[in-house]
């Protein structure tokens, strides 16, 4: 294919976003015009849910196009295998240019700040895990700008690292930007473009929003927390734990204000997100290829903010911390201002942009057969026929950590070994390793959107329970960590 028959792309990816961070999907407390926009004229999809509920499995899944069962990376501190092939490398076959402006993470950043994946297919590589962390990488492009434009808050995040709180003109998100508008300012005219724009935010500490952006944030409209009255007693076990020992310790260590002043920072850099990426929008209508654009929006997980008694993320499946947003944009190809309800998943990003970049159903299904293009097959004849999963699944395999010590993170000991499985309707969540066997939570989330009314023992929904736990079972079996499988 001639590259102007082919779309550029330009996958903006934040961490640790919740869904319902954004006025588009219903935050009226939130300062996201741009994102808003985008979605108005794209299509927002109403229930993304990521593979794993922490960075790095997830990020693995997106990559790669595999579910966790598939590449295998199932803990914070995993490690992708050299034989598998990321996105770019696809993408680079097909003729594409290809980018990554920050954050990749589908291996713990420590071997990422020493090592480039084999496989990860990218002519440009300017990475950066986070604004703290790796700053002596030879890799980190971040550190670099900021060598030449500030050196003394350079040696500052290296000597402090979050006490260190950049102004915006310096804050890794603009970075970002930044970098991404110079790539489309300066890009191989003869060549289509993929960049990966993965920014930081709006993930933990919260105390480094730059305090204009915070005050953007409509507190009066803030949303009270969810499930404040819930008896943790009668949790499942991995709940209990995460509530107690999570790595941002003991949740009832936080006051009301402590919490309002994270949802606040949190929301905050949500509202820088919007503005930078409203740059590079800016950028793609200034060098005329808005329109042979396709944009997508996304995120790796959520983040609880107090919801149900919990703090960031971890062995837990409530919408706050597995569904995220997710827009697309992509002119004359997709119909703008529509809202997909069905379920897809995080991975499918891949078969979608390689579908998007000419790549065959054929090549598509050798690569990743767990991916599902979610484009019309024709993409362009039937606008509204994006593609929908049946289940969505989500895996916690010991991932994340619990209370770290002075020197070295812990997972957690014994380990937490969850699934989720979800349809149209129902939500199972199973505990595999509970004190007295699998522990189950199941929500209607028709009826209970907010996941309050845990039907697990309601006999009237006994079959539906029946039903999504042999699906599951039936996915792990054989797995160590679900001895308890028939």
């Amino acid at each position: 294919m001639m590259s102007d028959s082919l779309p550029n792309i330009l996958l903006i990816m934040t961490d640790q976003q919740r869904f319902d961070s954004l006025g588009c999907y219903g935050a009226d407390f939130a300062h996201t015009p741009r994102l808003d926009r985008l979605a108005s004229e794209g299509v927002r999809f109403e229930h993304c849910y990521v593979n794993n509920p922490i960075c790095t499995p997830s990020r693995a899944s997106m990559m790669t196009g595999q579910t966790i069962l598939g590449h295998g990376v199932h803990q914070l501190y995993g490690q992708l295998d050299d034989r598998f092939t990321l996105l770019p490398k696809h993408l680079k076959g097909l003729g594409y240019h290809t980018s990554l402006v920050g954050k990749l993470h589908v291996s713990d950043y420590k071997i990422e700040a020493a090592y480039r994946h084999p496989n990860d297919g990218f002519d440009d590589y300017l990475w950066c895990h986070d604004p703290t962390l790796g700053l002596d990488s030879p890799f980190n492009a971040y550190a670099s700008w900021l060598s030449e434009k500030s050196p003394e808050h350079l040696e500052a995040l290296k000597a402090k690292r979050w006490g260190a709180i950049p102004p915006a003109d310096l804050h890794m998100t603009t970075w970002a930007a930044e970098a991404t508008i110079e790539l489309i300012r300066n890009r191989d005219q003869d060549k289509p473009f993929f960049i990966k724009m993965s920014v930081f935010d709006p993930h933990n500490p919260y105390h480094d929003c730059p305090p204009e952006y915070a005050v953007k944030v409509d507190m009066s409209r803030m949303p009270p927390r969810i499930g404040m009255g819930t008896d943790m007693s009668k949790q499942p076990g991995g709940i209990q734990q995460e509530h107690h020992d999570s790595y941002m310790k003991d949740y009832s260590n936080y006051s009301q204000q402590d919490i309002d002043d994270m949802r606040r920072g949190y929301h905050g850099s949500v509202s820088l997100i919007d503005e930078k990426v409203g740059d590079v929008l800016d950028e793609l209508e200034k060098q005329g290829i808005s329109d042979n654009t396709l944009v997508i929006f996304v995120s790796d997980h959520g983040d609880m903010l107090g919801d149900h008694q919990l703090l960031v993320k971890g062995a837990f499946f409530y919408d706050a911390c597995t569904r995220v947003p997710l827009i697309m944009r992509w002119p004359k190809q997709i119909e703008a201002g529509k809202v997909h309800e069905g379920l897809v998943q995080n991975h499918d990003l891949a078969a979608t942009i390689l579908a998007a970049a000419g790549m065959s159903e054929t090549a598509i299904d050798d690569a990743m057969p767990e991916s599902i293009n979610m484009l019309p097959s024709e993409t362009g004849s039937d606008p509204v026929s994006i593609r929908s999963r049946e289940i969505a699944v989500c895996h916690y395999l010991n991932t994340g950590i619990s209370s770290t010590s002075p020197h070295e993170p812990k997972y957690f000991d014994p380990p937490i070994y969850a699934s989720m499985i979800r349809d149209d309707r129902f939500k199972l969540n199973v505990y595999w390793n509970g004190a007295d066997g699998i522990e189950c939570q199941l929500f209607d989330m028709k009826q209970d959107v907010n996941e309050l009314n845990d039907l697990s023992d309601d006999a009237c929904v006994a079959g539906e329970k029946a039903r999504l736990l042999e699906q599951l079972e039936a996915m792990v079996q054989g797995q160590t960590f679900a001895p308890q499988c028939r």
